[in-house]
């Protein structure tokens, strides 16, 4: 027997061994949708320590939207085109590689908590840059289409220092 979730329309959720068919009213969710959902989540992270804006967003919605909320002021970007600009502009300062550390399965199947670590250093300076990260990524039809980051913005600004 699988281990299932049953998630009702009304938010209810159910766990148990699969028997057999269950009631229209319930969507199956299936181990293979969470891990497709984390497989994407890494090859985004991948096109991020490759500094290659476009890999990272492949694995985007077109409409998808990109938050960062503790930069100051708080970023908040709409659709591919927006992000592929901030993207390139952070990918030419910030070089780095990101290490996931730990995956919060949520009941959403559509929804993970990531998080990570990045180490690297800034291309204009050569100064280290490491970040302790943590992200809430949304997936629709197997495509992230929202991001909330939140990051120490205090450790990204005394790299940018002199």
């Amino acid at each position: 027997m699988q281990a299932i979730v049953f998630a009702s329309e009304n938010g209810i959720v159910e766990t148990g061994q699969s028997r057999g068919p269950r009631s229209g009213r319930f969507r199956f969710v299936t181990d293979e949708k969470r891990a497709r959902n984390l497989a994407t989540a890494e090859a985004a992270f991948e096109g991020v320590s490759n500094a290659d804006a476009e890999a990272q967003l492949a694995n985007y919605t077109d409409d998808m939207v990109l938050e960062l909320a503790f930069t100051d002021p708080p970023v908040r970007l709409e659709g591919k085109q927006n992000a592929l600009q901030f993207l390139g502009e952070a990918f030419a300062v910030y070089k780095m590689r990101l290490t996931i550390t730990r995956v919060h399965q949520c009941l959403d199947p559509d929804e993970l908590i990531v998080e990570f670590t990045s180490k690297g250093h800034l291309a204009t300076s050569g100064k280290p840059y490491a970040n302790v990260y943590i992200v809430v990524l949304q997936f629709r039809d197997g495509l992230i289409c929202f991001q909330r980051e939140f990051f120490d913005s205090l450790v990204a600004a005394r790299a940018l220092s002199a």
